[in-house]
């Protein structure tokens, strides 16, 4: 186990997992955390051991309850901010990391910690889990892709209305809008996290990737732009 400041990242066989750990603030994220992620992240980018990933909270609260708007105001200017996330571009990093991620839920799920299970393949989540977009009620943007990934999942208008109205809706409305896959008791959550990936790393690595490639990579493309993407990569005899 690698003990960073603001999680831990955990290695057992082909899996690793990502615990956020500040549950004293829900785990939001502040700076020292998006830090923290990317150095996770990138060590498991490039241990060819790990083969897939999964997020959960530490805590009672929560899995994430957003970034810490208070830390990031502590930035010395803006163009410093956006200077250093630029560098440190976690989202990006997560979007691209071509390998299995589960977030595993409980409790809050809020702004950027909905992003950045939104940014995961697969999410599952507790019945008691709350789900919000709140930055309108703030004045504020999402900054975490969160106006383009949640149409992706559930639609334009669910989409709309979660960012519009900083509504928030529970586990078992989150499933009926396609937003978790699964919805479960909080004990079970890192065990059904693992059956699932294991079911899916049964499967070649190549074959795991074409597949997401072809799911991914296909919503930025017209239908018939879909079609011979995956003409392409269904075209190798064997994997």
């Amino acid at each position: 186990m690698i003990n960073f400041e603001t999680l831990n990242l955990k290695k057992e066989k082909d899996i690793a997992t990502i615990a956020l750990a500040r549950p004293h603030a829900i785990n939001a994220i502040n700076i020292q955390m998006r830090d923290d992620l990317y150095e996770a992240l990138t060590a498991v980018k490039e241990d060819p051991e790990i083969r897939a990933l999964i997020f959960y909270g530490k805590g009672t609260k929560g899995f994430c309850s957003g970034a810490d708007i208070y830390d990031f105001g502590k930035a010395p200017s803006q163009t410093i901010a956006r200077q250093v996330k630029r560098q440190r571009d976690v989202w990006r990093l997560l979007a691209n990391l071509e390998k299995p991620t589960i977030s595993a839920i409980h409790g809050i799920c809020f702004g950027a910690g909905l992003e950045l299970a939104s940014f995961c393949d697969i999410r599952i989540a507790t019945s008691n889990s709350s789900f919000a977009m709140p930055e309108v009620n703030l004045g504020l943007m999402p900054a975490a892709g969160g106006t383009q990934l949640l149409p992706r999942m559930i639609g334009t208008s669910q989409a709309l209305d979660l960012l519009l109205t900083g509504s928030e809706i529970n586990g078992e409305m989150a499933f009926s809008y396609g937003l978790v896959s699964k919805v479960v008791e909080k004990n079970d959550l890192i065990d059904t996290a693992e059956r699932i990936l294991q079911n899916i790393l049964n499967n070649p690595d190549n074959l795991i990737h074409a597949y997401n490639r072809a799911v991914v990579g296909g919503l930025d493309l017209s239908l018939s732009g879909g079609l011979a993407l995956e003409k392409r990569l269904s075209s190798f005899e064997k994997w």
